[in-house]
């Protein structure tokens, strides 16, 4: 007779196992570099000289595009990086790099096994939930730095998401604020919080000066449908009726689903796929880089995804915003009495999408397509959340060589 084990009994005990693997390696490892420290006359700079200095880590080839500017910014300086990845086919293993060596790690469980026995001075990653799951905080880490992928609410995380952190890199002002607040609430370290931009909203841009946008005809318009994942996200709350409705306006339509929703709701996108096949008129884009379909789309449908601020900020074009009611308490959001930025300021930059509106959604597209009177509100909106434009990468770097300094000093 076999042995069931649920889920999520077997995630906590593999994260028992590893932690118990873990341990015993660094008490190994510790009694080791004692005997070495010994033997070496007692010169302690030498052991220390064993650490990485920077290692990034990507749990997905889709973070690719915040990761790069600060590679590229490595290999400019010829100083050493190490880059690992939990995807095979992320992007970064063919790049040309001198100084960034590139690594793939394995996916989920392997990556984060090889990642708790790491031995570096510094670990930036825009993975959340270090120390909550499979991720735990290797013994032999000195400092760990999160970089938002996006210029919303940080406190839109899944629970206690950069808790263990010991920084974080915020592309506005406002985003202070709430982390200091969730600190506050739950009685955690303050974390260094370092105001700097955001990367991959920078290299949107850069593409963008550089290949210009795309001019479509005026009688083909493509819509882009770009849905978060989740409950509350457009294809989970309604799905067949948008795409019935979309369809139906005789436009181009690209549905690009999160990525996410893949793995994590991988039943209902395959049904979606099976029952609207690709078509002349309907696609569905999975691309790495969504550069090309933001810049080629006339208009975007989405919900609270983070592909909203690359659209009205970097590319500039009209945006419907579906009311799908964000169910907060899987979230640190859930942890505040107000509202969350992006909800404030969605009515200022994005058309509100009801239910009702389906049937006349082609009006609705029509109507909005041409309309200017949110560019101003964009503008504005965009300078609260999206800092130091164009120089991230540079300044990301700065801060990263300014703290490894600090870290020497204070163990010599």
């Amino acid at each position: 007779m076999f042995l069931y084990i649920d889920p999520g009994t077997g995630s906590m005990l593999f994260s028992i196992l590893i932690g118990v693997i873990s341990t015993l390696a660094f008490l190994v490892r510790k009694i080791f570099l004692k005997i070495k420290f010994i033997l070496s006359g007692g010169k302690l700079e030498k052991i220390n000289n064993e650490k990485l200095p920077y290692v990034i880590f990507s749990d997905h080839k889709r973070y690719w595009n915040v990761f790069k500017p600060i590679c590229d910014e490595f290999e400019k300086r010829n100083i050493e990086l190490i880059y690992l990845t939990a995807s095979q086919d992320d992007p970064a293993l063919h790049e040309q790099y001198k100084h960034v060596k590139t690594e793939f790690i394995g996916e989920g469980n392997k990556a984060f096994a090889k990642l708790n026995l790491i031995n570096a001075k510094i670990v930036l990653s825009t993975t959340p939930g270090l120390d909550v799951y499979q991720w735990k905080r290797s013994k032999t880490v000195d400092f760990y730095v999160h970089i938002l992928h996006t210029v919303g609410d940080p406190i839109m995380y899944r629970m206690f998401g950069l808790d263990f952190y010991d920084s974080i890199i915020l592309s506005g002002p406002y985003q202070v604020e709430q982390m200091r607040k969730l600190e506050t609430m739950r009685n955690i370290k303050q974390k260094e919080l370092k105001t700097i931009g955001c990367t991959c909203l920078d290299s949107l841009k850069e593409q963008l000066d550089a290949k210009g946008p795309v001019k479509n005809d005026s009688n083909n318009k493509t819509i882009l449908l770009a849905p978060t994942w989740g409950a509350s996200g457009i294809l989970s709350k309604y799905g067949e009726k948008l795409l019935d409705a979309l369809i139906g306006t005789g436009y181009q339509i690209v549905v690009r689903p999160h990525p996410q929703s893949f793995s994590s709701e991988k039943e209902m996108i395959e049904h979606l796929m099976e029952k609207y096949p690709e078509s002349p008129k309907f696609n569905w884009n999975r691309d790495n880089d969504n550069f090309d379909i933001l810049n080629k789309s006339d208009l975007m449908i989405t919900d609270y995804s983070g592909i909203i601020f690359d659209y009205a900020f970097v590319f500039e074009k009209p945006l419907i915003c579906a009311d799908t009611k964000f169910d907060a308490s899987p979230y640190d959001a859930a942890w505040f009495d107000e509202e969350c930025w992006t909800f404030k300021i969605l009515p200022k930059i994005a058309t509100k999408l009801d239910e009702k509106d389906f049937p006349n959604i082609k009006n609705l597209i029509d109507n909005i397509i041409n309309d200017k009177s949110l560019v101003k509100n964009r503008e504005i909106v965009r300078e609260e959340c999206w800092s130091n434009i164009g120089k991230s990468a540079k300044l990301t770097v700065d801060y990263l060589i300014e703290k490894n300094l600090e870290l020497q000093n204070k163990e010599a």
